[in-house]
Order: structure tokens, then sequence, then C-alpha cells
């Protein structure tokens, strides 16, 4: 098992970080994404650009401060918390990841894979609020 957390500050309100992050119809600010299928309300899979599947499964929304899933493919298995807050027109976001490895010779390497997944999506969400 492996966990990563990452926490980001940008100038953008809370609704405009929200409303970004979470929308499956507007997802091409995402430089790692082909597209986005949504199966229904609670469930969707996403697409990298190489075509790799991840389902994504709702277990929690609290609009304006938290959002959770339970995540799988044929890799890894996990869990994912974005919980968002808003101070003097500051939004802060902490993404926490908590995934294992299916395979055991990925097990290594899923703790810095996670890392590098968390800093790109940042990179990507700082660009898309400018």
């Amino acid at each position: 098992m492996a966990d990563s957390t990452i926490k980001a500050v940008f100038t953008a309100n809370i609704q405009k970080v929200w409303n970004v992050v979470t929308s499956l119809e507007n997802y091409q600010w995402r430089s790692d994404l082909s597209r986005i299928e949504v199966i229904n309300e609670k469930q969707f899979v996403e697409y990298t650009k190489e075509g790799f599947p991840t389902t994504f499964t709702i277990t929690a929304t609290e609009i304006y401060k938290r959002w959770e899933f339970d995540i799988e493919n044929s890799n890894i298995y996990g869990h994912w918390i974005g919980t968002f807050s808003e101070t003097n027109g500051k939004s802060e976001v902490v993404f926490t990841e908590d995934v294992t490895a299916k395979k055991w010779f990925m097990k290594p390497f899923v703790k810095s894979f996670l890392k590098k997944q968390q800093e790109q999506y940042i990179a990507d969400l700082k660009k898309a609020l400018q």
C-alpha cells in the first residue's frame, strides 16, 4: 500500500476550482487523458492518452468541500480524497491517494508514480484556472 498527499493554493474562488476538478465533461485541461466515459451518476472511467482505463466510483460528495472515490484498474486499487477550502479569496486543495499495487513487482514503484501523477495534475489544474 502506498499513499501520497499533495496540497496547492489557487487565486481562483472555490466554486471555480470545484467545478474544474469535478467536471466529467470538461476534462480537456488534463494532459494525461484522452477521454472520460460516464457510466452512471456514481461511476466513470478515465482513459489515458495510451487508452489505458481506470474506473472511479464516487463514494462521497460534499459540494465545495469534499469529493471521494474508489479507484481501480488492472494494476492498482485504492481510494482518493479531495478536500477543498477557501480563505481570503484563495482556494486550497488537498488530494490524498491511498493505492495498492495488484502485482507484486509494481509495489516498489507505486508511491513515486502517485507523486508524479499528482504533480502533473496540479500543474494542469493551475493552467486551467488561469
